[in-house]
């Protein structure tokens, strides 16, 4: 943990707090990142069923995520939206 160069008491505690809350919200934006990419490796294989299966467990993680307040509703929406648009016209084109 850094050093804090707050003096009162309640400066302390909000800074302990955004300690936690940044290393939260910075994994749970590793999760979004590790899904996307999971699909979007599925698509550039080919591969309809892994892109599927990943689209959805992606979709969840990403809703999760925005609940959370971590990413904006529609900066969530856009990528779900993106990522399905992508599994879509893999499983259409074959």
């Amino acid at each position: 943990m850094e050093v804090s160069l707050a003096n009162h008491q309640s400066a302390i505690k909000r800074n302990r707090q955004n300690h936690k809350r940044n290393a939260r919200n910075t994994s749970y934006r590793t999760q979004v990142k590790s899904h996307t990419k999971k699909v979007l490796t599925a698509v550039a294989e080919k591969n309809v069923e892994a892109a599927q299966q990943s689209l959805r467990k992606a979709e969840m993680v990403i809703a999760k995520v925005s609940s959370k307040g971590v990413l904006h509703l529609r900066t969530a929406s856009r990528k779900i939206s993106g990522l399905a648009k992508k599994v879509h016209q893999l499983s259409t084109a074959g």
